[in-house]
């Protein structure tokens, strides 16, 4: 039996191939929310994420990943 991956806790602001951008859960393969502008998608996902406490990834525009922002789902929390 294959094991299942656990998905990560994360929301993405990623480049839509059709222009703007788009927020996404972790592993989703529909948008959430669509921007025309990057900081709007930015804003909008940041505020998702800081709600549901998740881990929020912003991509460049050839998706690569640009920030990782911690809302209360570090996997890497600070010592101390």
């Amino acid at each position: 039996m294959p094991k299942k991956t656990k998905t990560r806790k994360e929301h993405h602001v990623v480049p839509n191939s059709n222009g703007g951008w788009d927020i996404k859960k972790a592993g989703g393969k529909k948008s959430i929310k669509h921007s025309p502008t990057k900081a709007k998608a930015v804003n909008v996902a940041r505020k998702i994420s800081k709600k549901q406490k998740t881990e929020l990834v912003i991509h460049d525009k050839k998706g690569k990943i640009q920030i990782k922002d911690s809302h209360g789902n570090d996997p890497y929390p600070p010592k101390g």
